[in-house]
């Protein structure tokens, strides 16, 4: 049977989450002036943050923090490892952050031409994400990436998280899409 509803993943896959989050945290090094303060090497930092970022997320995933702890501890841990145990800083960066990240507008190449191509072929473009719902729905205003996709579900609006499999029930149950028309792409599940 022909495939008739693609889901797709938003972080990694359509918005470029790394690039995003470069430009966002230098901004904030730049302003919040954090050479001064301790952090001699951004893109050290930069790397620092992604690694964090990413065992958070794999922990909040899984069930074994919330949503609040893995937006403070990355902020929290990345300035840890250079000696800075400011928490009102992070606390600081961590709002910032959030204001910003999601107003970044780097999308892969082709997002944009692909999506048009896969609407124009009458394909039922969709979004799973475990992304939090502000935050995506921000990231698809301002990336211009709304107006794509017929359904948008998130693990907070579905109350689970990707791989789990209710997600995909709820997805499925909110677009009437049967498993055997539907395909998930992204950069991971």
């Amino acid at each position: 049977m022909k495939y008739q509803h693609l889901f797709f993943d938003l972080d990694h896959t359509l918005w470029d989450f790394e690039a995003n989050a470069r430009a966002t945290l230098l901004e904030l090094y730049e302003k919040l002036d954090l050479k001064n303060k301790g952090v001699d090497d951004f893109d050290r930092f930069h790397k620092i943050y992604l690694d964090y970022n990413e065992e958070l997320w794999e922990r909040y995933r899984n069930g074994l923090i919330k949503q609040d702890e893995l937006r403070f501890k990355r902020m929290w841990l990345s300035l840890l490892e250079f000696k800075i145990a400011d928490e009102k800083l992070a606390d600081e960066m961590n709002v910032r952050f959030l204001d910003l990240l999601p107003s970044r507008t780097i999308l892969f190449p082709y997002t944009i031409e692909i999506l048009t191509y896969l609407k124009e072929k009458s394909y039922q473009l969709h979004l799973i994400t475990n992304g939090f719902e502000k935050t995506q729905y921000s990231k698809l205003h301002y990336s211009g990436l709304t107006g794509f996709f017929k359904e948008v579900i998130t693990s907070e609006g579905s109350n689970s998280l990707k791989p789990n499999k209710e997600i995909f029930e709820f997805a499925f149950q909110k677009t009437g899409a049967l498993p055997g028309q539907s395909i998930m792409i992204g950069d991971s599940i």
